[in-house]
């Protein structure tokens, strides 16, 4: 169920994670051998999925044996938590060739995440997208940070342990602050040289240590684009598993609406009036567009165009 009245693409993952039953690998192998617990399978970042009767997409669920049989251990199987009182696993799959090709034939097709978030329920997206990040999380931490000696998972995949020095290591995220700043009625955007052309979005930047989210909102627009913050107003979070963000979403008025791009992060920066923004939004502006709305930076633009 949403915490809040706004949920952004890959939020809102409706499995009671059941993390104070990780611990217990009897009740955990219990689970896996339920009858009716269920799979969902991921290769190469890829959740595999099949059409639904409503024109979307949804997950294409395997019966749990089949995924713990693919997974062939514990390194490449995650329990994900329960639905209602069925057991959810997830197992990662990688090489080149397609899974659908061989064990998985029939049973659907693996796809791109971000380009089929918006087709699968939203509760499904979060879904794919946890097991994406922690799949991401556990292919670059197999080695301990402490001694280097390889690690191991534990808890259902949701903690590595060293072998040797027995360190705990558990799944990080890395805050990420994206702010649209404005002053009077008009915002700001911005677009790198690597964007596509024409391309423009709100600023972001991560979090560093000993910063308030307030200070990374202001320190990343004066770095980027040499504005002023005045006050910074929060809207909304989003789980972006690429690889393993969380994006804090934030409007920020500044002191005035100048603004130069810094040619290192920023190569343009533009000023748009509610107007022109809502005509952004809808594709109407010649040479210039958007992140879809699956991303936090279009739900920013768009609310803000909502209050005027």
């Amino acid at each position: 169920m949403p915490l809040d009245a706004f949920q952004n693409t890959f939020a809102g993952n409706p499995l009671d994670r059941a993390s104070d039953r990780r611990a217990d690998a009897d009740w955990l192998a219990g689970q896996l051998s339920a009858p009716d617990a269920l799979g969902v399978a991921i290769w190469n970042g890829r959740p595999l999925v099949e059409d639904a009767k409503d024109g979307g997409l949804q997950i294409a669920y395997l019966p749990a044996k089949l995924a713990a049989d693919l997974a062939r251990g514990d390194e490449r199987l995650l329990f994900m938590g329960l639905w209602k009182e069925v057991a959810v696993f997830a197992v990662d799959l990688e090489g080149e060739a397609d899974p659908c090709a061989g064990p998985l034939q029939g049973l659907g097709r693996f796809e791109d995440l971000r380009a089929v978030a918006l087709k699968l329920s939203a509760p499904e997206a979060a879904i794919a997208a946890t097991a994406k990040q922690m799949f991401e999380w556990r292919r670059r931490h197999t080695y301990c940070a402490v001694c280097g000696q390889p690690s191991e998972p534990k808890d259902g995949g949701w903690k590595r342990q060293c072998s040797t020095c027995k360190a705990e290591h558990f799944p990080r995220t890395d805050p990420v602050v994206i702010m649209l700043p404005y002053h009077g009625g008009r915002c700001m955007l911005g677009r790198q040289q690597v964007w596509p052309k024409g391309m423009f979005s709100a600023l972001a930047g991560f979090l560093e240590p000993g910063e308030s989210i307030e200070e990374a909102c202001a320190r990343e627009l004066a770095e980027e684009a040499g504005l002023r913050t005045r006050k910074v107003r929060y809207h909304s979070t989003q789980p972006w598993p690429y690889p393993s963000s969380l994006m804090i979403g934030l409007h920020a008025e500044v002191e005035d609406d100048e603004g130069t791009p810094d040619q290192t992060e920023l190569e343009e920066v533009r000023w748009f009036t509610r107007d022109e923004a809502r005509a952004l939004l809808a594709g109407q502006v010649e040479g210039a567009f958007v992140p879809q709305r699956l991303a936090i930076a279009h739900q920013l633009i768009k609310a803000w165009v909502e209050e005027g």
